[in-house]
Parts: C-alpha cells; structure tokens; sequence
C-alpha cells in the first residue's frame, strides 16, 4: 500500500485535531461552560480518520452521539463545532443542536445523532439517492457495536444488500454499550458475523491501526462506488474515558483499561511517521502547534459569540424540504 507523504501527514493533522478537540471539550465541560451531554471520541480517531480519507467532499456520512471525530475527519469546521457546544447561536447548528446534533450537509455531513441506530437508515437513504441520480458518491454509517442490536441495523443491511446500495457499514466496537461489554448482550465474537445473513461482504479489523482502516475502507468503497455493493466492515477499539464525561467507568477492569491505553492509535501512528523516516520530530512538533492554534481561536471564537435569543427556539422549525434541499 503506498500512500502519499502529503496523505499520511494530512492524517496525522486530522488524528491529532480531533484529540485536542475532544481533550479541550472536556475541560470545559467540567468547568460547566458546556451545557449537556458530552461523548469524547478519545481513542477511536484512527476509525474516522482512515475512513474519511476515502471519501470525497461530496459523499456522505451518519454519525452517532460520539460524532465529534467523525465531523472533524470529514472536514468540519472547528469554530462552528466548538461554538455548537458552547450553545452559542454562531455554531453548526445555531447553538440549539449541541455535543450530539452536528450536521453540515455542505460537507455531506448528515448529522450526528443522539437516537441510537438513525444513522443506519438515513445513509441507506442517501446511498439509495446515490444510485438513483447515477453518481458515484458513497454513504459511511458510523455506529456502535450495541446498535447492532436495533431493528434499524438489520432493515438497513437488508436493503442495502438487496439493492446494492454504495454504502459502507462502519461498526466502531470499543467493547461496550454503554456500561454493558459486548460479550453480555451479543452472541457472538465478532460483529462482521451478522453479514452472513444478509449475503454482504464484511470483515474485522484493528480500529487502532489508521492504516489498516484506511486500506480496508478504501476497498470497500471502490466496491461501492462501481456499483457492487455495500460492505460491512467491523474495527475494534476502545473509548479511553467514560461513556460520556463523568461516568466514573467502574465497570471496565483496570488492566483491560491499561491493555488499551498501550495501544492508543495516535502514539502509535507517530512512532509509524518517524520510524519510516515519514516525518520528522521536527515536522510532527510544527503540526501540534498548528493544531494547537486551531483549538485556540476556535475557543475564542466560540467564547466571543452570543447565545440565540428566546425568540429564536421557534426558528428553524420547519423547512421547505422541496425549495432548500440541496442533493448533490
């Protein structure tokens, strides 16, 4: 597999982004100047990052309550992500969406969604849009292994295999849904085995190897985009803090815990960069500061911007899906 020095440094920005992100929310958050709930993507970056590197800005993707990664990797803005958080009326989506409902639909970002499984319906849809305009787009559903267990999942598989619809399934498994391992309420080993039954090509992976993501999605969807289907592809991989901030964790072993954190993808993909000779020390040093840059104004963009008015909870209610509906 060759990739570019540009690709693979471009991958790193974006691993790198999300963290910083995701590190800084959680400050705030404990500091109370994030309303709501907060689910960190800390210790996945690998999985959007390695998929969304496969797509173009006119593709589509779903996410889940755990979106931020997801956003940031297929090109979201971090000021408007950060002021969305904030509750600030400048962010994606007016400051009424906050940490779980982030959406640009410029981007092919349909949304992150707090109700578990939508996403695997709604990129079935725009899969199904896809094929039926006849371009080459793609749909990724990001989701998590307890999802798996909704109705939602099973309808979207169906369809989509019987169809061939150009969508790739992307389980992210850190193990649990919520407090409850995987092992507690899923018979089976792998989650890629639930494809059997629906006829669909489907694997499992290292979620923490950005590489081996970025291969496998890349296959999948080359499949999708000359017309041969969807796939499902299975990465594991572990959330580093609670299921959202302040769940205390009391139910993951400590040494599970430690075993995960010795395999965190982004030391992991620096210690890649440098040991191929890549990147240098030096070159990493000046991303983090750019990075470091970004969350900076970001944060003061965020901070400097006003709340929405009373008056603004009864706008953007309704919409004219005929007129405003933009379908690449």
């Amino acid at each position: 597999m060759s990739i570019s020095k540009e690709l693979l440094s471009e991958m790193y920005r974006k691993m790198l982004r999300i963290r910083k992100f995701e590190k800084t929310a959680s400050v705030f958050f404990a500091e109370g100047k994030i309303p709501g709930f907060v689910h960190l993507y800390i210790g996945e970056e690998a999985i959007a990052v390695g998929a969304c590197a496969n797509l173009r800005d006119d593709d589509f993707i779903t996410s889940t309550h755990r979106g931020h990664g997801h956003i940031v990797a297929k090109g979201g803005n971090l000021k408007y992500m950060m002021a969305e958080l904030f509750g600030k009326e400048t962010g994606y989506c007016k400051g009424k969406g906050g940490s779980m409902h982030i959406a640009d639909a410029e981007l092919g970002i349909l949304g992150a969604n707090g109700i578990v499984g939508a996403g695997h319906l709604i990129a079935t849809g725009s899969a199904w849009s896809a094929q039926y305009r006849g371009t080459d787009q793609v749909s990724i559903c990001f989701f998590g292994d307890a999802s798996t267990n909704q109705s939602t999942f099973h309808e979207a598989m169906n369809l989509a295999s019987l169809w061939k619809l150009p969508v790739i399934f992307v389980c992210e498994n850190n193990l649990y849904g919520i407090s409850v391992s995987q092992a507690r309420h899923q018979n089976i080993k792998d989650i890629s085995q639930r494809a059997i039954g629906y006829g669909m090509p489907a694997l499992s992976a290292d979620g923490n190897d950005v590489l081996t993501v970025y291969e496998q999605v890349g296959e999948a969807v080359s499949r999708a985009r000359a017309g041969e289907g969807p796939t499902l592809l299975e990465f594991k991989t572990y959330r580093q803090h609670g299921h959202f901030e302040g769940d205390p964790g009391a139910y993951r072993p400590k040494e599970e815990v430690e075993a995960w954190l010795q395999k965190d993808p982004l030391p992991r993909f620096e210690s890649h960069l440098l040991g191929s000779g890549i990147l240098t020390e030096e070159e990493l040093e000046a991303v983090r500061s750019e990075v470091d840059e970004e969350i900076r104004e970001a944060l003061e963009f965020a901070d400097a911007s006003p709340y929405p008015t009373p008056e603004s909870s009864v706008q953007d209610i309704y919409s004219d899906l005929i007129e405003e509906a933009r379908i690449r």
